[in-house]
């Protein structure tokens, strides 16, 4: 599990080990070891994603504490936004590497691990912005839509191995990543819950409850879907204002 120390990731996580998984949880920042500690189902790996010994070291870190790797949740990510013409080009290429490259190498890190285990599950964290364009996010939306195809193809490369790739694409969710933009971005904040058809933002265990079932045996026959789960704002054509009630 990468992207483990927070939201997303440290619901799913939680929601996992609580159904009897022991996990890998991966992350950059320190404060993953204190997350976890006194948990005996998970083992904290601090790390950079964007390192593919890193990522090895995760996978072996899994068969050595745990036997075996049955599934990977690749979910860690950054935000970026920009004009296209003045954008630092620098935060276009960390996009690309947290979000996108960095599920390269884990896919290339754990394959070959779920092949030994007799198969696997892997499920990588897009975006509904990965779906559909949006505006001056082009950088974020780049990535997260690389992400959706990589799923699709490799689940054709690995499908008759036994592995599963599928992508969740979630809507406006409350993470460490978004949930500031009520004291910082009010304005934006209520914008992005009144696209929501749902009319609010998402919870962390909401999107992890889809990626636990992705994990599970219950979903053995998907494979390479991307699957909003985003209050139906992908379901929305744009031409017409919301209901409010």
């Amino acid at each position: 599990m990468t992207g483990a120390a927070s939201g997303i990731g440290r619901a799913t996580a939680e929601l996992l080990t609580g159904r009897g998984y022991r996990v890998v949880a991966a992350d950059l920042a320190d404060s993953v070891l204190s997350v976890y500690r006194g948990n005996a189902d998970v083992v904290a790996a601090v790390g950079d994603v964007t390192d593919e010994a890193f990522n090895v070291s995760a996978v072996e870190l899994a068969e050595s504490t745990w036997g075996r790797l049955d599934a990977m949740v690749l979910n860690a990510g950054v935000r970026a936004s920009g004009e296209i013409e003045s954008i630092d080009m620098a935060i276009f290429d960390r996009s690309i590497a947290v979000n996108l490259r960095s599920a390269v190498l884990g896919m290339r890190a754990g394959i070959p691990a779920m092949r030994r285990a007799g198969g696997g599950s892997i499920v990588v964290t897009s975006s509904n912005t990965g779906l559909n364009g949006e505006a001056k996010r082009w950088p974020y939306a780049a990535a997260k839509a690389g992400v959706i195809n990589l799923a699709k193809s490799v689940a054709m490369d690995v499908a008759a191995q036994n592995i599963r790739v599928n992508a969740v694409c979630p809507g406006p969710t409350l993470t460490g990543m978004t949930g500031n933009l009520r004291e910082t971005d009010p304005a934006r904040y209520d914008l992005l819950r009144r696209v929501v058809p749902m009319q609010r933002w998402a919870e962390p265990r909401e999107i992890a409850e889809v990626i636990a079932f992705l994990v599970s045996p219950a979903s053995s026959f998907v494979t390479g879907v991307a699957l909003a789960v985003d209050g139906g704002v992908t379901a929305n054509t744009g031409q017409a204002l919301l209901p409010s009630d």
